[in-house]
């Protein structure tokens, strides 16, 4: 699973794809990559065409200064999987990747076939402090310091050690110390600060589905969660699912943030028979608006 490039809209992006069949879209979070699924893609495309791209402004894509709010990041999503000659897509996001996936769904249900949201973001105000710190004003002047590439080495350097001792951090820590490596770069930590005020404010996340959630009832509908979820609470899945009629709930005993990491296993057989027993929704633009009239 090599990573590979395409230009989109005079951007370069950065993708990884494998297997073959139908399409399995993996969306990462704030301050990933598409390396993040790694652990489970192997498993995932001996049965599908897997597609995990680097989000404009993470990874290895650029980092243009533009927009970073949830709808041009679908719009994002769309043309990548038209320019790979894909209709549709089983769409998974995890975090971040959760609200653009029901921004997707969304904004285009015609292209969605499956929603599967990942300790996903935009189902509640709630998540973890130092997010909402972050977002204040003039935060992003004092952030250099905060992420000198001194303090990347110092970390990369006791991690080696550690390792050298025979120990090992969890797959949650090595997830987390990887965003805060990313941000020592200026252009990543200049995108970083845009989507996150695209979504976080000091009183925490200031977009929310909840309005709009009834309309999912039209589309297979899976919630997975670590019950022990650091930065967004289990509580949002719960919630989601009883506003999702028809959802399905599976949460992750022991995991935090990334049950995709902690437990791939697990993660890829459950999507996997979820996959295997839905029908794909077929829902064009006049049923999503008929839909939007009923929810009214």
């Amino acid at each position: 699973m090599n990573v590979r490039t395409i230009q989109l809209h005079g951007h370069e992006i950065a993708y990884r794809i494998a297997g073959d069949g139908p399409v399995v879209l993996l969306i990462h979070g704030m301050a990933g990559s598409a390396s993040t699924w790694k652990r489970v893609m192997p498993q995932l495309a001996e049965r599908f065409t897997v597609i995990a791209p680097d989000l404009p402004g993470h990874g290895r894509s650029d980092k243009p200064r533009g927009d970073y709010s949830l709808g041009a990041s679908a719009s994002f999503l769309r043309d990548l999987l038209a320019a790979l000659g894909h209709s549709g897509a089983t769409v998974v996001g995890q975090s971040l990747g959760g609200g653009i996936a029901m921004q997707f769904s969304y904004q285009y249900p015609e292209r969605c076939e499956r929603l599967v949201l990942v300790g996903s973001g935009g189902l509640g105000e709630d998540v973890m402090p130092i997010l909402r710190a972050l977002a204040l004003p003039g935060v992003d002047l004092v952030m250099p310091v905060a992420f000198l590439p001194a303090f990347r080495d110092a970390g990369d350097a006791m991690g080696r050690f550690i390792r050298r001792l025979g120990l090992q951090t969890s797959p949650q820590v090595d997830e987390i110390w990887w965003s805060y490596s990313s941000l020592v770069d200026g252009e990543t930590r200049a995108a970083f600060m845009h989507t996150l005020r695209a979504v976080i404010d000091r009183r925490g996340q200031r977009v929310s589905a909840h309005d709009k959630l009834h309309m999912a009832a039209m589309m297979p509908t899976l919630i997975m969660w670590g019950d022990h979820d650091p930065i967004i609470p289990v509580a949002h899945a719960h919630d989601a699912h009883r506003l999702i009629p028809g959802s399905r709930l599976e949460i992750f005993e022991g995991a935090g943030h990334f049950p995709h990491v902690e437990q791939p296993e697990r993660f890829t057989k459950l999507l996997v028979e979820f996959i295997d027993s839905t029908e794909p929704a077929r829902i064009g633009s006049d049923d999503a608006i008929g839909e939007l009239a009923v929810g009214q």
